[in-house]
């Protein structure tokens, strides 16, 4: 008769998605699957934690034949997988969001901005110059920006012709970091989101209802909008190559996310 396999060191593993989870190419390894398999059959949880609002987080869940809870949206929305419903949904005040989006483009000067509508369907707005990144790549063009705060949202895209990312995210931070959280997830992704809100928030309560801790969790991103979740858990891993900023603050680096970093780091605490 064979052993059972050991209990796993962390009860929750969180990954990010983008950059992290999923390869250049958009899919996740062979491996890295086996040792996601390897580690929840050894008793540990794996939980999803992205940037992505549910609508567009499903497609990726569904090849996973992933059946529980994500955090979308960047904490905004705890997603039951398996039963396709939001457990719990944060949405942006408009008018605060309104307000930001004025101080910052006064400083930055020429601002294109989107954003994502709040809802399990909720689709993605692109108001005039607005560039959506690939994975925003079915954005709905919008002749103004009146026309972004029509609906409830969960969060702002912001972009400055001839600012890096990191420049137009600290104008933001420096101009309206009162009334908005600022993060940075990925190229061209500077963000506006509530108050507060970060992947560890939405990662608290994701925890509560597994029954499992910050203690009890590893956690794996590779950029500025993973600092929270990694400062969360009890052991952070950035991927190699992360912005400097999750660097600062990891634990450990590990292998990019092409170069299977997530099954290395597993592979070795399975033994």
């Amino acid at each position: 008769m064979s052993a059972a396999p050991a209990a796993f060191p962390y009860p929750l593993i969180a990954t990010d998605l983008d950059g992290t989870l999923l390869r250049s190419d958009g899919t996740v390894s062979a491996r890295t699957r086996a040792a996601l398999a390897a580690a929840t059959a050894a008793g540990a949880m794996h939980v999803v934690v992205t940037g992505r609002a549910a609508r567009w987080t499903r497609a990726v869940l569904d090849d996973l034949d992933y059946h529980g809870l994500a955090v979308c949206g960047q904490g905004a929305q705890v997603y039951d997988a398996g039963a396709h419903q939001l457990l719990t949904s944060v949405t942006l005040d408009r008018r605060t969001a309104a307000v930001a989006v004025q101080k910052i483009k006064a400083e930055a000067g020429s601002l294109a901005v989107g954003a994502c509508l709040d809802g399990l369907d909720g689709e993605i707005l692109a108001g005039p110059g607005y560039r959506p990144h690939q994975a925003l790549s079915h954005a709905i063009p919008v002749d103004n920006l009146d026309a972004l705060w029509a609906a409830p949202l969960t969060k702002l895209y912001l972009q400055c012709p001839g600012v890096t990312d990191d420049e137009l995210t600290r104008i933001a931070r420096r101009t309206a970091g009162d009334l908005v959280e600022v993060t940075l997830a990925g190229p061209t992704l500077v963000e506006l989101l509530p108050l507060g809100l970060s992947k560890a928030r939405g990662l608290s309560l994701a925890a509560r209802r597994l029954g499992v801790s910050r203690e009890q969790t590893i956690a794996f991103g590779d950029m500025p909008n993973d600092v929270p979740l990694l400062s969360w858990a009890r052991h952070g891993v950035a991927m190699a190559g992360a912005h400097p900023e999750l660097l600062a603050v990891a634990d450990e680096v590990t292998s990019s996310n092409d170069e299977d970093g997530i099954a290395v780091v597993l592979e070795r605490l399975l033994g």
